[in-house]
C-alpha cells in the first residue's frame, strides 16, 4: 500500500465525507500509484529537454489545479511516509533519471495532493456519493487518465 489502510480511511473521511472499503483502499492505491509514476515519467522526460540529468521540481507536470491541490493538502498538515511510496514506485520500471532530492521529498505530498483530486472529483460527480462504487471508480480514472 502507498498509504496505510487508515490513514487513507481518515483522510477520504475529513477530506470528502467518504467511506472507502479494503476494495476501495487497494484500487485506491493502485491509481495513485499509476498517476505519480506518470507524473515522474513525464518530468524525466522534461529534464531531459531541460538538459539536467535528474529530475527537478519544475520538470514535474504540475498544473496551476494539481499546485492549489498540493497546497490544500499541505494545509491539512496530513504527514505521509516516504518509505512506503518508494517501495510502491519500486515495482515499476526504474526511470531513466534519478529523482533530485527536492523531488524525492515532495512524494509525499504528491500522494496527498492526488488523494484530494480522486476524493473531490468524486465529489464533483456526485456531491452525494458516501460509498462509491465500481462506477464512480472507473469515472474518477478516466478523468485522472486524460488530466494527468
Amino acid at each position: 500500500m502507498i498509504v496505510g489502510i487508515h490513514k487513507m480511511e481518515k483522510f477520504f473521511r475529513e477530506a470528502a465525507s467518504l467511506n472507502v472499503d479494503k476494495n476501495d483502499l487497494k484500487r485506491l492505491s493502485d491509481l495513485i500509484g499509476r498517476k505519480l509514476n506518470d507524473l515522474l515519467v513525464v518530468g524525466v522526460r522534461n529534464a531531459g529537454y531541460n538538459g539536467r540529468d535528474i529530475v527537478m521540481e519544475p520538470d514535474l507536470p504540475l498544473t496551476k489545479g494539481f499546485m492549489e491541490s498540493l497546497r490544500q493538502f499541505r494545509a491539512l498538515e496530513t504527514e505521509l511516509e516516504l518509505k512506503p511510496i518508494l517501495e510502491h514506485l519500486a515495482t515499476y520500471p526504474p526511470l531513466d533519471l534519478d529523482l533530485s532530492a527536492d523531488v524525492e521529498g515532495m512524494l509525499p505530498d504528491l500522494v496527498g495532493a492526488l488523494m484530494l483530486i480522486i476524493a473531490r472529483t468524486m465529489k464533483t460527480i456526485d456531491p452525494t456519493v458516501v460509498n462509491p462504487d465500481t462506477e464512480m471508480w472507473e469515472r474518477v480514472e478516466q478523468i485522472l487518465n486524460y488530466t494527468l
